[in-house]
């Protein structure tokens, strides 16, 4: 009889581990001294929790969750920024590889289910909104940017254990909706600071549609991330 696969799934923001949470109906749990969320996909047990937005936060919060328990396999889920003509907003990014930007190291991720491994995932500490940065990452094939997967993937290879990436696109920098301005808005757990919400839109009242854009996409994109990730857990 096959042994269940004990998974650790990893949202970097809230808003990208409520639908883990919904979907599979988990209840609250504790692991060292990380609230996390206790479900099952198929047979498996699966643990969630939310690491942080960038590459400290999800490095630091993966090694505390690793040091806590012991895991077979780990799930990076969520939104990330298209780059290049290969993906639109809504498109599942599953990369054959993940890049470092800081560092240049590269990490192969084990792809799940039936989905196909294509192009980078590139992950960076900063918000890439320059055209010429932007057409380098593509010509090197890069096809998406986040900020925590490259982290993440670092701590599972230093401890053996095997991972895996759902990401889907949320926007694209030539939508226009995403700028230094917009991005720091966001908590480090990447919800939204009221107040600062609403000096930026007193000052820019031109922003409040393109916000609630960014707001309903980035929320699909989530919830189908949330789908891919937790169906391909099941398979495992």
């Amino acid at each position: 009889m096959r042994q269940p696969c004990r998974i650790l799934v990893l949202a970097p923001m809230r808003s990208e581990l409520k639908p883990i949470v919904r979907s599979m109906g988990a209840r609250v749990g504790r692991l060292g001294d990380a609230d996390v969320q206790v479900g099952t996909a198929g047979s498996n047990p699966v643990t969630a929790a939310m690491i942080g937005v960038g590459p400290v936060a999800a490095r630091r919060s993966t090694e505390r969750l690793l040091e806590a328990a012991t895991f077979d396999h780990v799930v990076v889920t969520g939104i990330a920024g298209g780059i290049g003509p290969a993906l639109s907003v809504g498109d599942l990014v599953t990369p054959a590889e993940v890049e470092d930007l800081g560092s240049g190291r590269r990490f192969t991720p084990q792809t799940l289910g039936r989905h196909h491994p294509s192009g980078s995932l590139a992950t960076t500490h900063e918000l890439i909104v320059d055209d010429e940065r932007i057409a380098e990452l593509v010509r090197r094939g890069v096809v998406a940017l986040d900020m925590e997967t490259s982290a993440v993937a670092e701590v599972c290879e230093g401890r053996k254990v095997p991972w895996s990436v759902f990401r889907v696109v949320s926007d694209r920098p030539e939508d226009g909706l995403l700028d230094h301005g917009v991005f720091e808005l966001l908590e480090a757990d990447g919800t939204v600071h009221v107040g600062r919400t609403i000096r930026y839109v007193l000052a820019r009242p031109s922003r409040v549609r393109p916000l609630a854009r960014l707001a309903r996409d980035s929320g699909g994109a989530a919830r189908k991330a949330a789908l891919a990730t937790l169906s391909a857990c099941a398979t495992l």
